[in-house]
């Protein structure tokens, strides 16, 4: 489950509570298939089908979504907000997930030690200590050659990257260093500066600096350094979030990354589709049909996949402390009379057409339902 739910957090950065309970809703169906004595293979198979038949219909619900509509993106980040710990300033963190994405989309350690030399001699411990400080500054000299006066250097977990030998040459050569980058934000620093990481010296080419008009470091409450005046810049953007606990920064920021990737899904596949178990609804009622129609063993495990999709509405209006079983009735009755975007409302306490407003990402539901079927086939 855990796995599952990674897995659903990196394709599209939300729905993960949503994959975790389809999931175990299916697991539930499975087994009460075995125990009526179909064979694994066929309730697979079945599923597969079934699956197959749930993103198509999903796919019919889709509603187109153009990126020019700034309230209805709003909205769509909004919703996905409003399940966290920030909710109440859901309002402010929407339009800041809807600009920052809108703003970069293209408008086109080892046990033992082997072969290991031990130094006993003073004399061989001098010549050492001469090579490597001959060899740090072969490479100061090096950086200086190709124009570099700011170094960015990656944080290590080995060792310390860069060691107070190499600091002091670097300071006598006027070169400033940055020193324990962490990894995952490489990648953003040199598109941003419009640079090319470096690991080896060898390829150390002017051609692969960034170029920019001032950097400076600021201790007022954290270091920080400040790039300004990057010529050929990248097509990058930094949220600065502040907040009154470290909590509440881990949940905003937490927060913040979920909203942008549902609205990176938008940009992605450029339609939405009804919240509120509108879809969830409406894929147990077409498979129900298709179901009739299907011949076989194939018949039941069709009905049991569409019976597992009820769950997500039954849930959700338990959470809301509204009676499921009655709530979920009236959406059936909703979408029987072809109200396929009735969802719950959980501020009118009730099922209606649409729902609210609460709209997400065709993209969130359609790969949760991959995700899920192949994870129970595994």
């Amino acid at each position: 489950m855990v796995e599952l739910s990674k897995a659903q957090d990196i394709e599209t950065g939300d729905g993960t509570t949503t994959v975790v309970v389809m999931a175990g809703s299916l697991l539930d169906a499975c087994s009460k298939l075995l125990d009526k004595g179909i064979h694994p293979t066929t309730i697979s198979d079945a599923f597969q089908k079934a699956a197959q038949k749930a993103c198509e219909i999903i796919e019919s619900m889709a509603i187109p979504i153009e990126l020019s509509n700034i309230e209805q993106l709003t909205k769509v980040a909004t919703t996905s907000l409003n399940s966290k710990v920030v909710s109440q300033h859901s309002d402010a963190l929407g339009p800041i997930a809807v600009k920052a994405v809108l703003d970069v989309v293209d408008p086109n350690s080892p046990q033992s030690m082997e072969n290991n030399v031990i130094v006993t001699d003073y004399t061989q411990m001098d010549r050492i200590m001469k090579e490597e400080r001959q060899y740090i500054l072969n490479i100061v000299k090096a950086v200086k050659k190709a124009g570099c006066n700011v170094l960015l250097i990656q944080k290590s977990i080995l060792r310390d990257a860069v060691n107070e030998l190499a600091l002091h040459y670097f300071s006598k050569m006027n070169i400033m260093v940055v020193k324990d980058i962490e990894r995952t934000e490489v990648e953003f620093i040199c598109k941003t500066l419009h640079c090319t990481p470096i690991a080896s010296l060898d390829h150390f080419n002017p051609d692969y600096l960034g170029v920019a008009s001032l950097v400076e470091e600021s201790e007022a409450t954290a270091r920080c350094v400040r790039i300004t005046g990057i010529q050929n810049r990248g097509r990058t953007v930094s949220i600065l979030v502040r907040g009154s606990n470290k909590l509440m920064l881990d949940e905003a920021e937490r927060s913040l990354h979920d909203a942008l990737c549902v609205i990176r899904c938008l940009v992605k596949k450029g339609a939405m589709i009804a919240g509120g178990g509108a879809p969830e609804i409406e894929i147990a009622q077409k498979l129900a049909l298709i179901a009739n129609s299907t011949p076989g063993l194939d018949q039941y495990c069709f009905r049991a996949f569409a019976d597992a999709f009820e769950v997500i509405p039954y849930t959700l209006a338990e959470n809301a402390g509204l009676n499921p079983i009655q709530t979920v009735t009236e959406l059936r009755a909703l979408h029987a009379r072809g109200e396929t975007h009735a969802g719950i409302n959980v501020r009118a306490s009730c099922a209606e057409e649409p729902a609210d407003g609460s709209n997400l990402p065709y993209d969130v539901l359609q790969t949760a339902i991959t995700v899920v079927y192949s994870n129970r086939r595994c």
